[in-house]
Parts: structure tokens; sequence; C-alpha cells
């Protein structure tokens, strides 16, 4: 499956500058695979070295041996001469060793010719909790997210259809007779998520959606809370995550768009509840959207760090957890969640393009799912709709109150743009050119 990091693997393989590389995101979103074939294919020789399976080199680097004595070492015991420049060493599961990451430092430093790539299971949260001297400035990171819309189309072999939307998209020109084929393209991806192994199981069963296997992405969700006790001690912290993370679903429906701990449990508390919510963030389990005071560039500088949505880091995940019968999503029918599950959507392909987002909320009713900072444009409101009834005070008031240069609607509608609302649409299935407007 064609994924785009690939491209940003290529810049760090042709950079002059080298650093060591380290990679982040989600369990099973796809890292070990796509590092691996991005060795094979673009050096002569690649060794992938599995932490878990390597005690004794994770004993090496608990060792009180200088740095150099353990480089050389390490190149003994995998008999490998990662110096050579036309190879590549790569560490999975590099979580199990602080000192080894620490060391990371003494890799770019003194042996700036070596190509070598990190990743792991959990990495955020291990980093989050580092206790040894972390080698800021001198590794470079690169955050992977589940396959976004584009990698899902190009997976089912739809290029010709990617094609045709992004061509829409550049010349704000309907997509007329294909809108509705990318539609259902998009509520496939509902159904399926970007989950490798998901998408990988519905192109296998041809799109027979009585074959495909919903226990994959619930597969998934317990892995990732099995892997959650090796990093979580204390059964009460591991108890107020899990019970944190089922709350998400009800909580996005919130008539109070926003994140409630008094939604986890009566009258539950942030401070019981803010190390677990820091460990999803950090497991890149779930997005934190924080609300901006004002819209105002940059936005970072007026986010209410008090006031925020939560989304999960994958639809199909929130899907499998709303337990929605495939036949509901594809027959349009999921009443209020339909609206949900978009928004969910639209928040993991901005995130995916590495767009900060953040949210608005005036003191009255009104509110903007989304704001994006734009390099010529300022800042640009983005309402989110599931369907074609586009009506929606919120934008109206932000228009009188702040007067953007122009308005993003997301929903089921073809392109278009109203010159005299100054409101730009783009149907959901496009979210992922928004990054082109930046």
């Amino acid at each position: 499956m064609k994924r785009k990091i690939y491209d940003e693997l290529l810049k760090y393989k042709n950079s002059t500058n080298k650093k060591p590389i380290m990679v982040l995101g989600v369990r099973q979103c796809g890292k070990t695979y796509i590092i691996e074939r991005f060795c094979e294919n673009e050096y002569k020789k690649h060794y992938t070295l599995n932490l878990f399976d390597r005690s004794d080199i994770v004993n090496l680097y608990e060792s009180t041996k200088s740095s150099e004595e353990k480089y050389k070492q390490l190149k003994s015991m995998i008999n490998f001469d990662f110096d050579d420049p036309d190879t590549a060493l790569f560490i999975d599961e590099i979580q199990k060793s602080e000192n080894l990451i620490s060391d990371l430092k003494f890799f770019c430093e003194k042996h700036n010719n070596v190509n070598i790539i990190c990743a792991g299971s959990l990495l955020g949260v291990k980093l989050k909790r580092f206790s040894n001297s972390f080698p800021v400035g001198k590794v470079w990171m690169l955050d992977m997210y589940p396959m976004d819309f584009e990698e899902y189309l190009i997976a089912f072999n739809e290029n010709m259809l990617l094609d045709d939307i992004k061509t829409c998209f550049k010349n704000n020109k309907a997509m007329n007779a294909l809108h509705e084929k990318a539609l259902l393209y998009y509520r496939n991806y509902l159904i399926t998520g970007g989950m490798p192994e998901s998408v990988k199981n519905l192109i296998e069963v041809e799109n027979d959606y009585i074959k495909y296997d919903k226990r994959i992405i619930a597969n998934i969700i317990e892995s990732y809370f099995n892997d959650m006790k090796k990093y979580v001690t204390n059964k009460s912290e591991s108890l107020k995550i899990r019970r944190l993370y089922d709350s998400l679903p009800n909580q996005l429906s919130n008539s109070s768009h926003k994140f409630q701990y008094s939604k986890i449990v009566k009258k539950g508390k942030s401070r019981e509840y803010e190390s677990p919510l820091d460990w999803l963030i950090s497991a890149n389990m779930v997005l934190k959207v924080n609300c901006a005071r004002l819209p105002e560039i940059p936005l970072k500088g007026f986010e209410n760090y008090e006031v925020f949505k939560l989304f999960l880091s994958d639809v199909g995940i929130l899907n499998n957890l709303l337990n929605i019968s495939i036949n509901n999503i594809l027959s349009d029918n999921l009443g209020l969640y339909k609206g949900i599950l978009a928004e969910n959507y639209v928040a993991n392909e901005l995130t995916s393009s590495g767009i900060p987002i953040f949210y608005w909320k005036s003191k009255e009713e009104a509110e903007v799912d989304f704001l994006i900072e734009t390099n010529k444009d300022g800042v640009i409101p983005i309402e989110v709709k599931a369907s074609e009834n586009t009506k929606s005070k919120s934008l109206n008031v932000y228009n009188d109150l702040y007067n953007p240069k122009y308005m993003i609607r997301i929903s089921s509608k073809d392109f278009g743009f109203n010159p005299n609302t100054k409101i730009k649409s783009i149907p959901l299935y496009a979210t992922f050119l928004i990054k082109e407007l930046i």
C-alpha cells in the first residue's frame, strides 16, 4: 500500500544534514511495514533490529560502557556494518531502551553517515515519561497516521477518480456524475477507517461487506490496551484511561460540544483524569482540539487549554465503538451520529495533512467546527455538515464578527463557491486537499 510518509522518508535519505529519524504514530497504523519497504527499496542492504527480541542489546545499552564502545559492539552483535552509507539500520520497538534513545545524540554527532530509522509502539507515551536525557535537536521526528482518504483511494486503484477530485478542487468545478461515486467511497471509508489491516481486508474480499471482518478493528482497540499494561503499573490509572476512552463516543454527542470530565463518571474532576488524558494523547489514540478565544494569527497564542474537544484517532475505530451496522452506513441512515462521524473524519484528515486545528465558540450558541491558519488569507473557519442541508447560523455569526476572506463548508454537496456568502463548498471526500489552501 502506498503511504505518503514514504516521500518524507525520501527527503531524509537525500538530506545532507543526517540525523537519526524517529517515526511516531498510533499502534498498527503501518509504521513497521512502510519503513521496511523503504529500506528494501532505497538501500542496498538493511537490517531490522527489533528490541523486543534482543534483550542482549537492551542490556548492552544499560551497561556503563562508553557510547563508542556500545556502538562498535552493536555492529558486532548484529553482524551488520551500518557505517556503509548505502545501508540502513531500522530499530523497531526502540522504546524498550531509554539509553539507546539517548545515544541517538551520539549517532548524530559522531557517526552522522549512518542511516538509522526508529519506531515503536506507544513510543509517544515513552518519550512523554522519559527519565533520561532526550536528544533534542539531534533526531528528526516524523508523525505517521492511519491512511487518509487519498491513500485509501490509491489502495483501491482509483487513481483516475483521485485525479478528477484534485482537478475539480483546483478549478472549483463540480464533479457531477462522479460525485456520487466519490461519496460512496467516503461511506466505505467510514466502515474501515484508515487502519491498513482493515483496509486490506475489504480489498481482499473485493468490497463484499458481508465478508468484511469487523473484528479487525475491535482487535486493534484491544491491542492498544494490552500494550498499555507495559507502561501503566497502577491499576487505578489503567481503569481511568479505559473509562475515559470509552466515554468518547458519548462525549462527541454532547450538547455543549466540548469535552466534559463529568461525562466520564458522575462528578468526575479534571485532576483525576489529566494523567489518563495525557496518556491517550501521547499514545496518538485521541486528537485534542483546543478552543481559540480569538480567531487571529497565531491561533496558538489564543488557544484555551481548558476548553477542548476530543476525537478518536481513526473514524473506523469510532464507528466500531458505536457498533454502527454496515448497512446503516451504506444507506446513510445514521441519525445524529452522521454529523459526528463526519466531524471526526475531518479532524483525522486535517491532522494527517499536518494542519494544526482549533475551533471557535461564541459567548452565545454559535460554534465553528474548525479553524485553520493560512499563509495569505489569515484564519479560515471550517464548518462540517454531513448532509446537503447546509444552513447554519454559526458561519453567519462568525462572518459578521470577523469578516474572513472566505469560509469553508465541508459537506456531501459538490464543489462550488458562493461569492455572496463567501462560502467555499468542499465535498467530504476532498478534505485531504485543504492543505493546498494553506
